[in-house]
């Protein structure tokens, strides 16, 4: 974990879990698009940044996708565990600039503002006391 990641971390414990399961999702839906967003900001000047961001946005994009939340679309993965995927998505985020090499390049600054953004909302949401199954959408069943 990054030093941001952990002063974000600390820094988010006083607070109380308000942020809901939705918000959340909001939140990660938008930290997916800046990523995606980025990506085309950084492509002309640093690729490596660029595909970095792809990797991260198109990730964030997918989990958030599966996962069993009013914003989830498919709800594979179950909310509370998405508290422990979203510690190693922080985490993930702050190492790409070391892990695609452009770790003294300013682009890092951005991967480093997102991974303690993603700790910071993972401390202040509510998750669930007891792990529960993810509920599946059946279509059929809307149809009926």
């Amino acid at each position: 974990m990054s030093m941001l990641n952990s002063v974000a971390k600390l820094a988010a414990k006083p607070f109380p879990r308000t942020v809901s399961s939705k918000g959340h999702s909001i939140v990660n839906y938008v930290v997916a698009g800046s990523f995606l967003a980025a990506a085309g900001l950084f492509w002309r000047r640093n690729k490596r940044a660029a595909v970095a961001s792809l990797i991260c946005g198109a990730t964030d994009l997918a989990l958030t996708a599966l996962t069993d939340s009013p914003a989830g679309m498919n709800r594979v993965i179950n909310f509370r565990t998405r508290r422990e995927i979203d510690a190693g998505l922080a985490a993930m985020f702050a190492t790409m600039p070391q892990f695609l090499a452009f770790n003294d390049e300013k682009e890092k600054g951005f991967f480093l503002l997102q991974g303690a953004v993603m700790t910071g909302l993972a401390e202040v949401t509510r998750f669930p006391e007891h792990p529960q199954r993810p509920e599946k959408r059946h279509p059929h069943a809307e149809a009926a």
